[in-house]
């Protein structure tokens, strides 16, 4: 799990490099830099527990570590979605940065394709506002990370960051 952190990290500096708007940029870089420093800390704790004997405190520790990196990861993916929507400028010819920004183009797609499917929807009311009790919800990055199918992945049983995975090994 901190090693798939490590590749949220890859993926929020890539795409921060990409984005046009400076703000949606630090805001995804700060995410990206706070996801580090979580996943760092799981790491070394999770280290840390399989050297030690089993205790309450230890397991507690990791699974507060554990939850405080889904946090924010969402949170990184919620920038990045803000930087694809505000803009994303020419990949260079690097595979990953590539990668990265033809997933971001599928989802600002999905999404774009979404708001079609909604505006021509009858469900609307007086006032052409969507009716709340009816509207499915729009497509967000965290949807399409868990919508790949899991033999698509290619994550390995034991991955190790430092051993060169990247980005385009866990397939985002």
């Amino acid at each position: 799990i901190a090693s798939d952190g490590q590749v949220v990290v890859k993926f929020g500096h890539i795409l921060a490099q990409q984005c046009l708007d400076q703000r949606c940029s630090t805001e995804l870089l700060h995410a990206s830099e706070h996801t580090h420093t979580i996943s760092s800390q799981l790491g070394i704790v999770a280290r840390v527990k399989a050297v030690t004997e089993e205790s309450k405190a230890s397991s507690e520790l990791l699974l507060s570590n554990t939850q405080n990196l889904v946090r924010t990861v969402q949170h990184v993916l919620r920038a990045a979605e803000a930087a694809c929507v505000r803009g994303l400028g020419q990949p260079s010819p690097d595979p990953e940065e590539e990668e990265v920004a033809a997933f971001c183009l599928q989802w600002k797609k999905n999404l774009s394709w979404h708001r079609t499917k909604e505006a021509l929807n009858s469900t609307r009311d007086e006032l052409g506002l969507r009716k709340t009790q009816e509207a499915k919800a729009e497509p967000t990055l965290m949807a399409l990370v868990q919508e790949q199918p899991s033999q698509t992945r290619n994550i390995p049983k034991h991955p190790n960051p430092r051993k060169g995975h990247t980005v385009r090994d866990r397939h985002l």
